[in-house]
Order: structure tokens, then C-alpha cells, then sequence
């Protein structure tokens, strides 16, 4: 193999390069313009899946046949970006994204510290954030992958506080800290508990109530039983936005709670959060900015393409206190590019960070709070509309309220009764629907019962899209039950 001596990585021709680049430009700016076009997943077939078994070519591969590669995988997504992609809660993206990841690839700058553009990109982000969400200007926030990595840090903060920052040296060093959060809460959060040797079992569960919302009426006597046990309650965590419903927790009333206790209130608001810019969630989540930490994600609700996820600390002394630790080689300096304390890196784990805070910086700057608060709240009327579909069909039954960007059925003929055959029919409804590339909803389980669970949190998503689906629940089911009967 023969590479010049001046560029030992970079093209030979800068000229082939570029008409190569705008080639794989087109192609993608293609995938987003036909995002409505054709399946929504296509499952991969399993000759490709075979070709991801060979040896790494030790000398490399022709860069036509690397573009000819990665260009057969762009119809085998998930199929998040198109409108009938309704499982799980993700976002839907946008093809701006696209340019401000070319600019951050280009830039390929290391945003975790040290004085150049990513770090005033990030503080302006942090500014424009704390107004979002009312939180007061001392607060710190750090754009993340995902709220798992955003609750990890809100959780560390709020285990050291706890600890005096003891733990930041001798560990947790037996103390028995307690938390509390809903049934509804997302397993990050048991998860986080996990990682950061507090311990899964550490966290108190709480029953929701029959709307699958906090029921806060036994907290205060579960929080006192374990003071009186000689643990340390050290924090009650809220769900703005439950994963199986969407249910708000009421977010006021457990702010009184933690304040009444002395404890931190954090708020998982993965996807619910996006409300606070419409006028279709934003009295709903009232309470939010009293938190002591909030975690959300850009990538859902927001439609930052993936990943993009961010935590707000109320007390950014806290925070940094958390995590900055300064070896000799990481000194700033007052001038030069070891300037501009603090750095990322002083509040979360990550020193090597990726340049997130520009997609989101461009994307908030391009669309406005308000035209991404008008597409929420475009997919509330779409969620109601397809409630009352569901209560209008016979043969639909709705098992949970709808509030936020989530509605939980199942098909259920009035001739059925046993919970076992409905729970088969409405899985095979599901997997018929994905696997013909009709739609793609989800499931999940709520008092014991198999629901279909259709999110839209898809800015494409349109009403005659609602009817598809419907239609081809309804079509599946009774096509379905007659094979097995």
C-alpha cells in the first residue's frame, strides 16, 4: 500500500473526497426526504447479518466499497423516523441535524474541557435551559448522551451531598440511604441506584394509584419508618412523564413532600419535559422547577437527532463538587487554552465528550421553543383522537387515561374473556403490525394485562396515520383470531 508522507490518513485527493462526501450527503438527506415513504421497520436480512461476521481486513477496504456498505444499511433502522413508528418513545429527528454533525465531525473537538468555542456553545445552551424550565441562574447543566447518564449524575450529586462529600474518598462507608419513587419510575433509575453502589434495594418503591400516578398518601409513613430504622432518607424522585402511560406525577405535591423531609427531589422527565414548551402540557407540569435536579432528553420530544440528553442541578456548587478533580496535567490556567474554568468535566464523569451541545444549540436556534412546543402539542390532539377511536370501536378497549403522548388498549372481541387468549391475540396483533411494515407500536403490561402502547412523539406523524393504524389493529385482530380458532 502506497500513502503520501503528508497525509497519512486524509485523502490523496481532496477533490474525490469531496464529490464523495456530497455522494453520501445526497443519500442521506434521501433517507430523511422519504422518511414517510414505504415500512416502517424492515427486519435485516440474513445475508447482510452474515456479512458482519467477517475478519477485519488488515490492510483496509477501497473507500467505494466502505460508501457501497454503509450505505446497504440505511434502510434497517428501527424506523424511528417515520410517522407510523409508534413503539417505545423515540424522537423522530430532523435533516438539519445532519449539517451539525458534519460541523461537529469536522471540528472533532473534545468538549469535555479546556478554552475554545464548545465550551461558550454549552454555557449559552445552559443559559437558554435554566429559562426553559424556570430553574435560577445558578444553576448547572450538562448536555449527556441519554437520562440514564443524566440521572447517574443527578443521583451522584445527591448521594454526596448527603454524605457531606465523604463518599468522594471513603465510599458510601455503610451509611444506609433511602430513596423513594412510583412503580411507574423508569428502571434508569434502580439502575443508577445499581451503579453507584447505593444498591437497587436502596430504593423504596412506591404502588401508583388506579391512574398509574405517584400515590403519595403512604410516603410520609414509609420515609419515617425507615428514619426510625436508622436509615437515611436522602431523596424522592418524580416521573414527569411515565414510561408505560405518560402519566405526570403530581410534581407540586411532592416537592412539598421533599421539602417537608429534607430530601432532594430529582425529576425523570425523559420525554414529558418537551411539555414545558406547549401550551398543551405546561400547567400539567407545574412543580418541575422546584426540583433539585431534572433529566431529560433532547432526542425524543425535542427531535434533536440521537443522542442528546441533559441534567439541571439546581445548586452548581454541588454539582462541581460532585465530580471536578483536578490532576497536574488538567490545571487551568487564567490565559491560554488551559483557560476557562469551569470545564464539563467538572460536572458529570466524562473528561472525553463528543460536541452533543452543538446539534441541540443549532436545533433549538433553528425551530424555536415555540414551533417544537406547537408539534407537542400537535401530537396531545393526535393522542386524544386516538383515544377516542379506541372508545368509539367496539372491539378496542382503553386501559389506561391518556395525558400525555401515550395511549395503552388492547383489542378485545366481546366473545373473549380469558386474559391468557387476549394477551396471545393482542402480542400477535403487535408483531403482525411490525413485521408487515404497517406500523410499529409496542407493548407493555398495566394491572396484569397485555395493552398495545402507541407513543407519538413524531413530528411527520399525521390523523390519517391514527386511522391507519386503528384500521389495521382491527384488520389484524380479526384476521388473527380466525387462524387460531
Amino acid at each position: 500500500m502506497t500513502i503520501s508522507d503528508d497525509s497519512f490518513l486524509d485523502p490523496d485527493d481532496w477533490d474525490a473526497f469531496r464529490k464523495r462526501a456530497h455522494d453520501m450527503l445526497d443519500h442521506a438527506i434521501d433517507k430523511m426526504a422519504s422518511a414517510r415513504d414505504g415500512r416502517v421497520w424492515t427486519p435485516v436480512p440474513e445475508a447482510l447479518k452474515a456479512q458482519f461476521k467477517a475478519p477485519l481486513p488488515d490492510d483496509g477496504t477501497p473507500a467505494e466499497h466502505v460508501d457501497e456498505a454503509i450505505l446497504a444499511l440505511l434502510p434497517y433502522g428501527p424506523g424511528n423516523t417515520h410517522p407510523r413508528f409508534f413503539g417505545w418513545v423515540h424522537g423522530s429527528g430532523t435533516p438539519s441535524g445532519i449539517l451539525a454533525d458534519m460541523a461537529a465531525a469536522a471540528m472533532n473537538v473534545n468538549a469535555g474541557g479546556r478554552d475554545h468555542i464548545a465550551l461558550h456553545v454549552e454555557r449559552q445552551l445552559a443559559d437558554w435551559i435554566r429559562g426553559l424550565f424556570g430553574f435560577p441562574p445558578e444553576a448547572s447543566g450538562l448536555t449527556v448522551s441519554g437520562t440514564s447518564m443524566a440521572t447517574i449524575i443527578a443521583m451522584k450529586t445527591a448521594r454526596d451531598a448527603a454524605l457531606d462529600f465523604r463518599s468522594r474518598e471513603a465510599g458510601i462507608d455503610g451509611a444506609q440511604l433511602v430513596a423513594y419513587t412510583s412503580s411507574q419510575a423508569h428502571s434508569c433509575v434502580a439502575r443508577a441506584f445499581d451503579m453507584l453502589g447505593l444498591g437497587s434495594d436502596a430504593l423504596r418503591i412506591i404502588p401508583s394509584d388506579e391512574t398509574f400516578h405517584f400515590a403519595t398518601a403512604a410516603l410520609d409513613d414509609a420515609i419515617e419508618e425507615d428514619r426510625a430504622a436508622g436509615r437515611q432518607p436522602f431523596a424522592l424522585i418524580g416521573t414527569a412523564g411515565t414510561v408505560n402511560t405518560g402519566a405526570i406525577d403530581p410534581l407540586n405535591e411532592l416537592a412539598d413532600i421533599a421539602a417537608r423531609h429534607g430530601l432532594w427531589f430529582h425529576v425523570d422527565a425523559a420525554f414529558g419535559a418537551s411539555g414545558m414548551l406547549s401550551y398543551a402540557l405546561r400547567d400539567k407540569l407545574r412543580g418541575i422547577e422546584r426540583a433539585q435536579s431534572l433529566a431529560f432528553d433532547f432526542h425524543k420530544w425535542m427531535h434533536v437527532n440521537y443522542d442528546a440528553g441533559y441534567v439541571l442541578v439546581r445548586d452548581e456548587a454541588l454539582q462541581r463538587r460532585a465530580f471536578s478533580n483536578r490532576p497536574d496535567y488538567l490545571q487551568h490556567n487564567e490565559k491560554g487554552l488551559a483557560a476557562g474554568f469551569p470545564w464539563p468535566v467538572d460536572y458529570g464523569p466524562e473528561l472525553s465528550r463528543s460536541f452533543r451541545a452543538l446539534k441541540v444549540w443549532a436545533h433549538l436556534m433553528e425551530h424555536g421553543p415555540a414551533r417544537i412546543g406547537a408539534a407537542v402539542a400537535r401530537n396531545c390532539e393526535q393522542v386524544r383522537y386516538l383515544a377516542g377511536r379506541i372508545d368509539d370501536a367496539a372491539e378496542l378497549e382503553r386501559l389506561a387515561p391518556v395525558e400525555t403522548s401515550i395511549c395503552c388498549f388492547r383489542y378485545r372481541p366481546h366473545d373473549v374473556v380469558a386474559e391468557e387468549v387476549l394477551d396471545r391475540l393482542n402480542q400477535a396483533i403487535v408483531v403482525d403490525l411490525q413485521e408487515s411494515g404497517v406500523a410499529a407500536p409496542s407493548t407493555t403490561r398495566l394491572n396484569g394485562k397485555l395493552a398495545i402502547r402507541v407513543n407519538i412523539t413524531n413530528h411527520r406523524t399525521r390523523f390519517e396515520d391514527i386511522d391507519c393504524l386503528v384500521s389495521s389493529i382491527l384488520e389484524a385482530g380479526a384476521r388473527i383470531r380466525n387462524i387460531a380458532e
